[in-house]
């Protein structure tokens, strides 16, 4: 793992990136989660239902964090 960040790529840190790529992967973990909780409803399954709404409701606090963070980042 590299020591130093770079960016010479993509003109994005590689802290800024980290920001971005998790608050997408919190948005888009909230969708799929979106599935399996049908999933499991259709099943009768609310135990699991429940489980994956708990689930989904974390993802999208991540998913609000990290676009406050990158907010405060972004207009600096």
């Amino acid at each position: 793992m590299s020591t130093t960040e770079t960016g010479q790529v993509t003109g994005t840190k590689d802290k800024d990136y980290n920001v971005i790529w998790f608050t997408e992967a919190c948005l888009s973990n909230a969708l799929r989660l979106e599935t399996y909780v049908q999933d499991a409803e259709r099943e009768g399954d609310d135990e699991l239902a429940e489980f994956f709404r708990r689930a989904q409701a974390e993802s999208r606090k991540g998913a609000e964090q990290g676009k406050q963070m990158l907010a405060r980042r972004l207009s600096s």
